[in-house]
């Protein structure tokens, strides 16, 4: 069932929120968020907390070539529905950062609108975008080339949490250069503390009196070479996400 609003003030987090889904498939209006991770980072971009999850996607997993998440893997995940209240608490007050953020963004907005839940106007800040601008190196603009460009190494391509950490350490990477001007980051952080969010009351159990579970996925580092095929993924079962039995 799901849980009732609660109002709320805007929040008083400040920060970044980095954010990273696996999907399904390509459209927000027709696919379903399989996985999604997030980082925070205060406004001096140091590391707060991190969250990640599978998710039920309620029907196909999609293209299990690029994310490696198999249907067996989503066995007990969370429904996004039952994750959403603490999606809000960690997304509140902070600028939403992303690599090619607009796709992420779009994706979040379309699962919380299928709960009734609507998005205020949060500002974003995309590292595709700080790449291209102060990234001028980089052999292209996906993640790993500009991973690679920027010097961070390895990583595991195509998991949420692999990616959203990496981008973490990118926009830390391009805030730093000299040609990056404060406006560029500076300004988003101000807009972010203005914005009220919505807020759920926390699922504190499902249907059989069982808490919410938090299935939390790693991988080996990559990304691979093309046409290599990954070692397996290792999912790890990290409890009830912190939510009251």
């Amino acid at each position: 069932m799901l849980p009732g609003r609660t109002p709320g003030p805007a929040s008083t987090s400040e920060g970044f929120a980095v954010v990273d889904v696996e999907t399904t498939g390509r459209s927000p209006w027709r696919h379903r968020v399989v996985e999604v991770a997030v980082v925070l980072l205060d406004g001096r971009l140091r590391t707060e907390a991190e969250f990640s999850t599978l998710l039920d996607p309620l029907g196909p997993v999609g293209p299990t070539h690029v994310h490696r998440i198999s249907q067996a893997d989503v066995a007990g995940a969370p429904r996004f529905r039952e994750v959403a209240p603490h999606l809000l608490e960690l997304l509140a007050g902070r600028v939403l950062v992303g690599h090619h953020v607009t796709c992420d963004r779009a994706f979040l907005d379309r699962e919380f609108a299928r709960i009734g839940v609507a998005w205020p106007a949060v500002p974003l800040l995309c590292t595709m975008r700080l790449a291209r601008a102060h990234l001028p190196e980089a052999g292209g603009y996906g993640l790993a080339a500009c991973a690679e460009a920027a010097g961070l190494g390895r990583f595991p391509a195509h998991t949420a949490l692999g990616d959203a950490r990496v981008t973490a350490d990118l926009l830390r990477h391009c805030i730093h250069v000299r040609s990056c001007p404060p406006a560029d980051w500076a300004e988003p952080l101000r807009e972010a503390a203005r914005v009220p969010w919505p807020r759920l009351a926390r699922a504190r159990s499902r249907a059989d009196g069982g808490p919410v579970p938090s299935l939390r996925r790693e991988a080996p580092y990559g990304p691979w070479p093309r046409g290599v095929q990954p070692p397996a993924v290792a999912r790890e079962d990290s409890g009830a996400m912190g939510f009251p039995a």
